[in-house]
């Protein structure tokens, strides 16, 4: 498999713990230049000329699914392939131990590497409910921005269950970075985006990852006004349905 491109703009630290959140209590990590540039725009063109068919529009956003839907809300139809554009980032990702005496961030997943990738189109204005991913998946979600930055929210329920509005942190997801989220941070706490067409009161004070940031100057002004977002959702869905590996070839894309 051949690479997307030059990979000199990319910034990956020796070991993930290099990279962690440290004023987000559970474990979250953010590499501001996981991708370069000639990347994200190779990336955004593969996702942009893929097949009609693998667009499911909901009623603020568009998004694929690859290599295919979960069935009955757990279960992965077939075990692959990845289209080479999705697959090629992900010894990237494992490529990078936790610490000297610790292994990637997917040793303990039941396949050692995520399975399942959800790309998400997010226009100008556009977000999603505060939502947990549920059960279906290794708690480890790794997660690529394209196109333009984001605010995403961070909550966690009252003790009656009710959310909590006020979010409890704040990550700013630069274009061409890696936001990864584990253990507790991915069961016990919600996460969302909000539909507004700007994000506000963004400063050292407000963001969690100001200091892991490539460019904080960038949000001297304290805002801003969002372009078209494109994520990629990279995760393990424990489920894997054998049926599905043998059918494997129909779902092949290129």
């Amino acid at each position: 498999m051949e690479p997307l491109t030059s990979t000199s703009q990319i910034q990956l630290p020796r070991f993930l713990e290099e990279s962690r959140i440290t004023t987000v209590a559970p474990s979250v990590y953010y590499i501001a230049d996981f991708i370069s540039e000639e990347e994200e725009k190779l990336i955004l063109e593969k996702v942009e000329n893929a097949p009609k068919a693998r667009w499911r529009q909901l009623t603020h956003r568009r998004l694929q699914t690859w290599p295919s839907d979960l069935v009955r809300g757990d279960t992965l139809l077939g075990a692959g392939p990845l289209p080479d554009w999705l697959e090629q980032l992900i010894p990237r990702m494992l490529s990078m131990p936790l610490s000297e005496d610790e292994p990637n961030i997917f040793a303990s997943s039941p396949h050692g590497r995520p399975n399942h990738v959800l790309v998400n189109e997010y226009l100008p204005g556009a977000g999603i409910m505060p939502h947990k991913d549920g059960s279906a998946y290794h708690p480890v979600v790794c997660t690529v921005s394209l196109g333009s930055t984001i605010c995403l929210n961070l909550h966690k329920s009252k003790p009656d269950g009710a959310l909590d509005p006020e979010p409890v942190w704040r990550i700013l997801q630069e274009p061409r970075s890696l936001l990864i989220t584990t253990a507790e941070l991915y069961s016990e706490y919600l996460h969302g985006i909000e539909p507004i067409t700007t994000d506000i009161d963004i400063s050292e004070a407000t963001i969690a990852n100001w200091t892991r940031l490539r460019s904080p100057l960038s949000f001297k002004d304290g805002c801003h006004t969002r372009g078209t977002r494109v994520s990629l959702t990279y995760r393990d869905v424990l489920k894997v349905s054998k049926l599905g590996s043998k059918l494997g070839s129909l779902f092949k894309s290129p």
